[in-house]
């Protein structure tokens, strides 16, 4: 089983600044999954905001591009969203999600963390 909390979300102004964290555990993860954040808000489908794969290549949603940036530090197993510019529409719940990358789905999630954007 792999394990995968997040950390870092919180209420901001629109235009602000935030970090999200997800650390990874459980001794079926490594590092060359690929992992990605997700978010959903209220009302809405969950959608895939932003993806790393094994090798440190990055895909993002149209809505995030050149605001968002994915991280992964795998020393530390851990996977980082910095999210600046920030939009009321940003607000949601953000998920890390990792798999087996050979693996259509992903089959690990975290618990979540919210983050709130004021306008």
């Amino acid at each position: 089983q792999v394990q995968l909390v997040e950390s870092g979300g919180g209420s901001v102004q629109a235009g602000g600044s935030l970090r999200l964290s997800c650390a990874a555990s459980g001794y079926t993860y490594n590092r060359y999954y690929c992992m990605a954040w997700f978010r959903q808000a209220a009302g809405k489908e969950r959608e895939g905001v932003a993806f790393s794969d094994s090798v440190g290549s990055t895909r993002y949603a149209d809505s995030v591009k050149g605001r968002f940036t994915i991280s992964k530090d795998n020393a530390k197993a851990n996977l980082y969203l910095q999210m600046n510019s920030l939009e009321p529409e940003d607000t949601a719940m953000y998920y890390c999600a990792a798999k087996p990358c050979l693996r259509s789905d992903y089959n690990y999630w975290g618990q979540g963390t919210q983050v709130t954007v004021s306008s």
